[in-house]
């Protein structure tokens, strides 16, 4: 399991460390920390907290970092980023001027995408569950490619594509059956998921799909997870999608792009961040002398580093008997839920250069939602933090905001751009009245009570 998650054993990094393996991110003694060219606490102040931060250099850097990988390996490899690590308009209008596409998962991440900027043809579907009508409108707009993940798809797809007059051009998502070595929860590519189709069956499937009315069979997806570090998994599955390919040409049919996913994984505590030179290298060894068109579908590489949430100590509150006492946090898992969905680990960092030097301790760092898994990390060792300090919970560009709720009456937080040394709202914090302006109240239940 990566040491992504709070059951890896060992010692935490420290502020220096996280620092370090963080350029973005600095610390100054009179500013405190220092994101991009920005000051956090100056954020906080205006806004107060909790509020999500995100870096537009930041990406910008590490699109081009990506992009460049593939080109210094001889590489010509679509990028599309996967709209499910963080949709903002602001963060794909970003990607976009880099020359990214989308990678998206619903009909309401298509629109987000085009929205955004980014048309339709240069927009590959994927997801496990598309409605009949998201299929329509992928097909109205033109989408680059839907890739299928079932047989059942396959027919359901086939006649919505006749019925709108278009024909689909279709990839088939393959299951490959390799372990990526990641945690359970966000592992694709292993036969015991509900993703792809089974490897065994791809060829007579692909072979049914060329056959189908309104379908274009156009090439062979794989996806086998988040947060992978290692490349054996990468070169595992795709030598097998190599096999498959010629598999398919030796049937006489013809295979145009190989989409080979996403999931390259980052540096949140120990870990090893996954590098796109070696991404690229396994790419080009496996399939490169197939003459298709590539593609990858970036989301968490492109989008975590980039981010942070700014959150407030409510209040310390004592351990009982001895245990460590608890930071109490004005975020929550309703804001940041990855901790109590995955057991993942953030790092978390003092704005104040003088709290971040402040002794060490450990500590259980919590949020004020009413559940038991709403933490941030168990047994944490941090500088001392007091009531009224603020931090910053590190890598949250991905998978952040992007899937926070309302629980607990809780509005939305605000989010913020930074772009070298300026900063902008990009999105204002949540007006709690929005939180029940769609609820109805039955009539019966405002008559007064004995009338009819």
């Amino acid at each position: 399991m990566a040491d992504t998650f709070s059951t890896h054993p060992g010692q935490d990094p420290t502020v220096q460390d996280l620092l370090a393996a963080r350029p973005a991110l600095s610390m100054h003694a009179i500013d405190g920390l220092v994101f991009e060219d920005v000051p956090l606490n100056a954020i906080a102040d205006a806004l107060g907290t909790p509020t999500w931060v995100m870096g537009a250099r930041t990406l910008r850097t590490r699109y081009h970092r990506l992009d460049r990988a593939m080109r210094d390996a001889g590489l010509d490899v679509d990028i599309h980023f996967a709209v499910k690590a963080n949709d903002h308009l602001a963060v794909l209008k970003i990607l976009r001027a880099q020359g990214a596409g989308a990678d998206v998962v619903s009909g309401g991440e298509l629109r987000r995408a085009m929205a955004a900027g980014i048309p339709a043809n240069e927009i590959v579907f994927s997801g496990v569950g598309k409605t009949r009508a998201e299929m329509e409108l992928a097909l109205h707009h033109g989408i680059a490619r839907i890739n299928v993940e079932s047989a059942e798809e396959l027919e359901l797809l086939s006649a919505a594509a006749v019925a709108c007059g278009r024909t689909a051009p279709v990839a088939l998502r393959i299951n490959p059956d390799v372990d990526a070595g990641t945690h359970a929860k966000i592992t694709t590519g292993l036969a015991g998921n509900k993703f792809g189709i089974p490897y065994d069956r791809a060829v007579d499937l692909y072979a049914r799909a060329a056959s189908l009315p309104g379908i274009h069979a156009a090439g062979i997806a794989v996806h086998i997870g988040s947060q992978i570090e290692r490349m054996q998994p990468y070169r595992a599955a795709y030598a097998r999608v190599a096999e498959l390919v010629r598999a398919i040409r030796a049937r006489g049919l013809g295979v145009e792009v190989i989409d080979c996913g996403g999931g390259l994984g980052i540096s949140y505590r120990h870990e090893t961040e996954g590098a796109p030179e070696a991404l690229a290298h396994a790419i080009r060894t496996e399939l490169g002398d197939l003459g298709t068109r590539l593609e990858i579908e970036p989301g968490r590489w492109l989008a975590g580093p980039a981010g942070l949430l700014l959150s407030t100590v409510v209040l310390r509150k004592r351990g009982y008997d001895g245990m460590p006492p608890f930071i109490v946090l004005d975020a929550a898992m309703n804001d940041l839920a990855r901790p109590s969905l995955y057991d993942a680990w953030h790092g978390i960092i003092p704005l104040s250069a003088r709290d971040a030097v402040a002794p060490a301790e450990q500590v259980h760092v919590v949020g004020p939602v009413c559940e038991s898994g709403d933490t941030f990390g168990h047994d944490r060792t941090l500088p001392r933090l007091h009531d009224g300090a603020r931090v910053a919970l590190l890598d949250t560009g991905a998978y952040g905001m992007v899937m926070s709720s309302t629980y607990n009456a809780r509005a939305m937080a605000a989010q913020v751009l930074v772009d070298g040394a300026r900063w902008d709202v990009i999105r204002a914090r949540q007006k709690i009245e929005t939180l029940w302006e769609c609820d109805i109240i039955p009539e019966t239940l405002t008559r007064p009570a004995g009338a009819e």
